[in-house]
């Protein structure tokens, strides 16, 4: 468990659209097998240190007549930013994607002193 000190913490959050293939016929619209996207998002402000990073899929617009894979992870986590990772295989055909994310960390204070 990771602990942090109440008046010190930070929650940064926001979406992004990591994909839209079905308007130029990308890969994960029209590829087949293993793909991987992979995002940097930046945080609005640094931490003290890496935060603790939660990202879901809150937008997804698939292909009604292939399977439905895939897996999504915050990888890379710093102080600053953090990578979301998009993963699927087979035959899946994803048209778009959103993703929402929230990082909740230890940020520092005016009461820190800087000697």
């Amino acid at each position: 468990m990771r602990r942090i000190r109440t008046h010190k913490v930070g929650v940064d959050q926001g979406s992004t659209i990591l994909f839209s293939d079905f308007e130029h016929d990308g890969v994960m619209w029209t590829g087949s097998g293993p793909r991987k996207l992979t995002t940097r998002i930046e945080f609005s402000e640094s931490y003290l240190t890496p935060p603790s990073v939660h990202v879901s899929v809150s937008m997804w617009d698939l292909d009604n007549r292939t399977n439905a894979r895939a897996d999504i992870s915050a990888e890379n986590v710093t102080e600053d930013g953090f990578q979301i990772v998009f993963r699927t295989w087979g035959d899946t055909r994803v048209a778009r994607l959103r993703v929402d994310w929230t990082a909740i960390g230890e940020v520092s204070s005016e009461e820190d002193w800087d000697v």
